[in-house]
């Protein structure tokens, strides 16, 4: 393995996040405490506990679940997807680096840049609400695995861009919206049973139970199936960065 362009493309990305420091780090820290302050604080105080536990505790592996998924997808994508347009990609290409290296260098600074900011958040949802983890270790491993996963979502998106506009198209119109409607500020159990049914078609519903588990020993669905599909994520998304550098879709055009 090519170690040294490993390092090279992992420390690249790294220094990018040092040089907007606010825009990936401090301004989804402020967007995520102002969640805590008006569903926590303000809102929470008027609903009933849910399974045992305050409304504000509730919704923070949500929170920060919604925040994982976008930035590992913006980070990731990015990193790819600029190397594209301005022409980088094939010096790289063409440099004794194979397609696992690369992928190693840019989804594992992704991937550490939204574990990063996962805790950071963690660390600030403290602040505002009583926490309390009952499996630490189950917690940061959905919280890699899920970055790393998304990340990998990400970089896909990078690859198939083919312009700045269409980086966003999926985050905003897919990721971000099934978040919201994965669980992230309820449980599915306060839902009618029609809805439950369709809830559990959305894939990310799996993603926030198994973390919210590792928080407080409860949700919606076994923890063994969100750890699977979240697995079944993850070996999909290898399977088609695999596909792209076999055939070369959208990088040697």
């Amino acid at each position: 393995m090519n170690l040294p362009a490993v390092r090279a493309i992992y420390a690249f990305e790294m220094a990018r996040t040092r040089r907007t420091l606010m825009q990936s780090v401090v301004s989804p820290v402020l967007s995520t405490s102002l969640y805590f302050v008006v569903f926590g604080a303000a809102i929470g105080s008027r609903i009933p506990q849910v399974g045992g536990v305050s409304y504000g505790a509730f919704i923070v592996p949500g929170l920060i679940m919604l925040s994982l998924l976008t930035q590992s997808v913006s980070n990731a994508s990015f990193g790819i997807y600029f190397p594209r347009f301005s022409g980088t990609i094939y010096e790289l290409l063409s440099a004794p680096v194979s397609a696992f290296e690369m992928v190693l260098g840019y989804v594992g600074a992704a991937a550490s840049k939204s574990t990063l900011l996962g805790l950071i958040i963690l660390a600030t949802a403290a602040l505002f609400v009583p926490l309390r983890i009952e499996h630490p270790a189950w917690m940061l491993g959905f919280l890699l695995l899920t970055s790393l996963t998304f990340s990998l979502v990400g970089f896909l998106i990078g690859l198939w861009a083919d312009s700045f506009e269409k980086l966003q198209v999926v985050p905003l119109l897919v990721i971000t919206p099934l978040t919201f409607l994965g669980g992230s500020f309820y449980s599915i159990d306060m839902l009618p049973p029609a809805w439950q049914a369709v809830a559990l078609a959305n894939p990310v519903v799996y993603l926030v139970s198994g973390f919210r588990w590792s928080f407080y020993g409860q949700a919606d669905v076994a923890v063994g199936t969100s750890l699977g599909v979240t697995l079944l994520f993850l070996l999909a998304a290898l399977a088609l960065v695999g596909w792209i550098f076999k055939t070369g879709y959208r990088l040697k055009a």
